[in-house]
């Protein structure tokens, strides 16, 4: 066991394969690309092209977390006929729900996604089963549990499996305890000549990404949002979102180009998140990461090493930290601020750019920037509704969710226990537009109204709310050391649970400046 958090079975389901080709390469892999990895990088510090060597998710949850596989000479332990040979409880079992539609192990026909979403929770029971019955392992039905990892559509059979009660028992559903998707059209698919993949279209089943179809496999109405999570916390689905379209190279390169720059080559940014309800009712943004990953390939987001990093803090870690910025008020600039005063429109738009790294890893966690097309958008009115006045008060439901980390104590400082991470951010100087023209006076592209380095550390501490306390400071002042204590206040109640949070005030006093305060919200993740 993990000394802050349980591990628990994997069952890995794979995405799409829409040709009959595609689906015989896929099920002649035992890992069905779980087991990929990559030694491309881009380009290193000093110019050269450098590589990097990642051994694929499956090996260093082997070599990291000792994890096993279920394939002993050469027989599934998960086989539909018992076995006398033990399932250890910490497995990584890969769900083969192509099998079926292979010439080889079926029939050769696909079937419909709601029969994969079926056999996924006839997995789920099998393994329990198969766990429970090895004494070594001292896991009753009543404490197993398991987590689901997926990349593309096999979110989406996860998605159906928990939400639709019609696809699978409610004993299995019970049994999942976090699912972690990779670059999920969870909105499904949008091109740039046809929005909303037609339902009509029945080629290799591309209609599963139809928001009509959608809604019927996942037990939601009608509706142009189907990315709604309902019948599992939204909190403990973890979306990784990719937003390098360049790295796609299927149909050699048309994918790409149809999907559009704000996209991983096939699922568009916006189409890639979940959110729903959560326990007050209040719709709650499921935490996500931003990399700058294709949707497959050898510069993949499955086989990453930013996709990682993120994967297995959120399965095994043990503080989420949010970081949320309320913004009180945003200056004009001099001559823009007259014009308005004297009867102008003026229009404006901000862009908010972070970056989010943990301490000891090469690799930010997550980055949202503008020239990826990921960049946090909010509109001045978004920003501060109603009747114009300086300033006004700002509408917090728009304030820009900047990012959800997962730390892990394992990966702390040994002498502290301590966990520290630190972001960037950016607000950058928008395009004013005054009475319908563009305001270009003083204006140099790339310029930013606020930018600072800030670290954050937390200690465990028994007395401190929630066990930990917290420190920050900034980089500029004192690198990498954080120095301020926080002042805390404790959080009794909300998504997804106690905790405490802290300010870090926020104010740059030149025209075009910026007032306000960066919340951070730390809970115990268990």
């Amino acid at each position: 066991m993990n000394e802050h958090h349980p591990y628990h079975p994997i069952i890995y389901v794979r995405g799409f394969a829409a040709t009959q080709g595609e689906i015989e390469e896929t099920v002649a892999d035992p890992y069905m690309g779980f087991n990929t990895g990559s030694t491309k990088s881009r380009v290193a510090w000093t110019g050269e092209r450098q590589r990097f060597y990642f051994e694929s998710p499956l090996v260093r949850l082997m070599s990291d977390h000792e994890y096993e596989d279920v394939f002993v000479e050469g027989e599934d332990l998960l086989a539909v006929r018992p076995t006398d040979k033990a399932v250890p409880y910490r497995s990584i079992v890969i769900y083969r729900y192509y099998d079926d539609a292979s010439k080889d192990f079926g029939d050769g026909k696909t079937p419909p996604i709601e029969q994969f979403a079926r056999g996924l929770g006839q997995l789920i029971l099998r393994l329990r089963e198969r766990v429970c019955a090895n004494a070594k392992n001292g896991v009753t039905p009543a404490d197993f549990r398991v987590y689901l990892v997926a990349h593309s559509m096999g979110g989406l059979v996860c998605r159906a499996f928990l939400q639709n009660p019609a696809l699978g028992e409610a004993e299995a559903r019970g049994a999942v305890d976090k699912v972690f998707t990779y670059a999920t059209p969870h909105n499904g698919i949008d091109m740039r000549i046809v929005r909303n993949v037609p339902g009509w279209v029945s080629f290799g089943d591309i209609n599963n990404f139809n928001r009509g179809r959608m809604a019927g496999y996942l037990g939601l109405p009608p509706s142009d949002d189907v990315s709604v999570v309902k019948n599992f916390p939204p909190e403990r689905i973890f979306n990784l979102v990719g937003t390098n379209p360049g790295d796609y190279s299927v149909a050699g390169g048309l994918s790409s180009w149809a999907a559009g720059p704000a996209s991983d080559g096939l699922v568009r940014i916006e189409n890639a998140t979940t959110h729903g309800p959560g326990p007050d009712g209040t719709d709650v943004t499921s935490p996500r990461a931003f990399v700058f990953r294709s949707h497959s390939g050898h510069y993949g987001i499955v086989n990453s090493e930013e996709g990682y990093q993120n994967l297995t803090r959120f399965l095994f870690g043990a503080l989420r930290v949010d970081g949320i910025l309320d913004v009180d008020d945003i200056s004009l600039p001099a001559e823009v601020q007259k014009a308005h005063q004297e009867g102008s429109t003026v229009q404006a738009s901000y862009q908010f750019e972070i970056a989010a790294s943990v301490r000891g890893c090469q690799w930010q966690m997550t980055r949202r920037e503008v020239r990826e097309n990921s960049a946090v958008f909010r509109t001045y009115n978004e920003l501060f509704p109603g009747t114009p006045r300086t300033p006004r008060p700002p509408d917090r439901t728009k304030s820009p969710h900047l990012f959800s980390l997962f730390l892990d104590p394992n990966k702390s400082v040994k002498g502290s226990r301590s966990v520290s991470f630190a972001f960037d951010l950016k607000v950058l100087v928008p395009d004013y537009v005054v009475d319908g023209l563009l305001f270009l006076k003083r204006h140099y592209e790339g310029g930013f109204i606020y930018r600072e380095l800030i670290l954050v550390e937390a200690f465990p501490d028994k007395t401190a709310p929630s066990g930990w306390r917290i420190r920050y400071g900034y980089q500029d002042m004192n690198p990498g050391k954080p120095g301020v204590e926080a002042q805390t206040r404790e959080l009794v109640a909300g998504d997804p649970g106690k905790g405490i949070a802290f300010d870090i005030p926020i104010e740059q006093k030149t025209r075009p400046g910026l007032r306000g305060r960066l919340r951070l919200e730390a809970r115990p993740w268990t």
